[in-house]
């Protein structure tokens, strides 16, 4: 089994007693555009190798990384959903923070029901995305990666949202009705923004989820819909940075890498997920 920063791991380190849990989840079945998020979650380990141990002046990897086996993608979505719950369910149960990587980000409704039935409290969603993911269902498929974040919203999750700058009419019906709170992708780029503050209302214990669309295809062309106009690479983690203080980080996710064959673009999808630990810590 392959194993995250496997190259910089002392065995301390490495074993269950990490704070941090990776868990790769190769699913590919509602994917509408481009294919190949099946083969994401094995790019980012590969990649992870390559890490530095320091980011943004702390050791993320002090703190443990334990890899866990692939989640199994086969069944109905709702089969599919419910073991990704579980398994983020058990490392939130015990004070970990469950990191999932896609996969496309239908996932996320799997991943962030885990973690929510294990704190037992409000849980609020800092999204980073192309896409708004509010379809009520897409393709009618309700747990489309097009509808995962109405899934969610439906269940009380609160919903912050940045980048976006894809969506339907029937997503900002969702909006308002969700109360989601938002900056999208043209007022955060044209202003070039790097922080806003969120409500103050907004959920103590927050779960990332950082689909790699989200970015610019200029920094992230390995995924299925590229949309142009995104954020840059700092642009983005500092949003989120900034997004996370005076909160706890109690989940991660980093979806929708389709690789390409271009090395370049697993890597960064590898440093996203390491930096996104840091941020954790801080």
């Amino acid at each position: 089994m392959s194993i995250f920063l496997e190259s910089e791991l002392s065995p301390s380190e490495r074993d269950e007693t990490a704070l941090f849990r990776v868990i790769p989840m190769p699913l590919e079945r509602t994917v509408s555009y481009g294919a190949g998020t099946q083969s994401g979650p094995a790019a980012i380990i590969e990649a992870s190798n390559e890490l530095e141990r320091l980011c943004q002046g702390i050791v993320p990897c002090s703190e443990g990384i334990f890899t866990e086996p692939d989640v199994d993608c086969s069944g109905p979505l709702p089969e599919i959903m419910e073991r990704l719950a579980q398994r983020t369910e058990f490392a939130a149960q015990n004070g970990k923070i469950p990191v999932t990587l896609g996969g496309e980000h239908s996932l996320s409704y799997g991943a962030v029901m885990g973690v929510a039935r294990a704190l037992k409290k409000p849980v609020g969603i800092i999204q980073i995305d192309a896409h708004a993911d509010l379809r009520i269902a897409y393709q009618g498929e309700k747990h489309s990666h097009a509808s995962v974040m109405h899934l969610l919203g439906e269940e009380g999750i609160q919903l912050a949202q940045f980048g976006v700058r894809a969506l339907c009419e029937q997503e900002v019906e969702s909006r308002e009705r969700n109360k989601v709170f938002f900056v999208d992708a043209e007022e955060l780029v044209t202003d070039n923004i790097h922080a806003v503050d969120l409500p103050a209302d907004f959920p103590e214990h927050v779960y990332i989820s950082y689909d790699v669309d989200g970015l610019d295809p200029s920094q992230m062309p390995a995924t299925g819909t590229a949309v142009p106009g995104g954020l840059s690479y700092y642009q983005s983690l500092q949003l989120v940075e900034h997004a996370l203080k005076g909160r706890k980080c109690v989940g991660i996710d980093v979806v929708e890498l389709a690789p390409n064959g271009e090395i370049a673009w697993d890597f960064t999808a590898a440093q996203i997920v390491y930096r996104l630990m840091a941020a954790a810590l801080k």
